[in-house]
């Protein structure tokens, strides 16, 4: 009988430090576990319950700004919307319906129908709880993904790290409100890298500021980025991306960055 593969292992406080040295992130970044029981999220060292109702922008805005370590289940949830994009609700038909949304973020209850079935979601029935915790922390040993709120300079940086080996193209949607669906939601659906522009709710309750993205991957995607963001570095290709000048003589440049020397 072959010996069980053994699961891989990260040193997620060297990882951070790598991140906000490549990067100089000035938000927290953070993992997000699911978990079959609420015990199991309960056992978690230092975790916090909320004593409130809640968004899940709010659970994680309070990892990525206040550096808690944070469980929930959907009973600490606002409504279904939260709780179905991580798999803590159902996705019913009264959820596809999205009638609540006519005549807010849609104009008819087809548009509303169609956004609703646009989303990527965690399938219900699978967990009961979700954690969240700064990645430096250890304490979701692994966690299922990493948060990483960024500039858009920091966040292609971070993209062309990901692309530096083993290329691929990322192809990303949009589907407006509720883009929790189009980072944590589909980064734990498909575990593919995800990126996202954080909607009104992320930032009005999460606490995102204007300029930020957030991407979601897995450990060992997030491992792969700082190992290419390492060697683009050593070419010089690194962040922050200093302006050259509009009206420069762009030859030196050009084969500085775009040249093997």
């Amino acid at each position: 009988m072959d010996a069980a593969i053994a699961p891989e292992t990260f040193d997620f406080a060297v990882m951070v430090a790598d991140l906000n040295a490549l990067l100089r992130l000035k938000t927290t970044v953070i993992g997000m576990k699911m978990f079959a029981t609420a015990a199991e999220m309960e056992a978690i060292p230092k975790i916090r319950r909320p004593n409130a109702i809640h968004t899940t922008d709010q659970i994680v805005g309070m990892a990525s700004r206040l550096g808690w370590t944070v469980g929930i289940t959907g009973n600490d949830l606002v409504g279904a919307q939260c709780r179905a994009v991580i798999g803590l609700g159902p996705q019913d038909e009264q959820w596809l319906d999205g009638r609540s949304y006519v005549g807010v973020w849609h104009a008819t209850p087809e548009d509303a129908r169609k956004r609703q079935q646009a989303l990527d979601v965690v399938p219900f029935g699978q967990y009961q709880a979700m954690a969240v915790s700064p990645l430096a922390s250890g304490r979701l040993d692994p966690p299922d993904i990493c948060l990483v709120y960024a500039t858009p300079g920091q966040m292609i940086i971070l993209i062309n790290g990901l692309q530096y080996a083993g290329y691929k193209k990322f192809e990303w949607g949009v589907v407006g409100e509720t883009a929790c669906a189009d980072s944590w939601g589909r980064a734990l659906l498909t575990g593919e890298p995800s990126l996202s522009l954080p909607c009104f709710a992320e930032r009005r309750y999460g606490g995102v500021p204007d300029e930020e993205m957030l991407m979601a991957l897995k450990p060992a995607q997030l491992a792969k980025a700082i190992d290419g963001m390492k060697q683009l570095a050593k070419n010089g290709l690194r962040y922050p991306i200093a302006p050259y000048g509009i009206q420069a003589d762009v030859r030196a440049g050009m084969g500085v960055s775009y040249g093997k020397t």
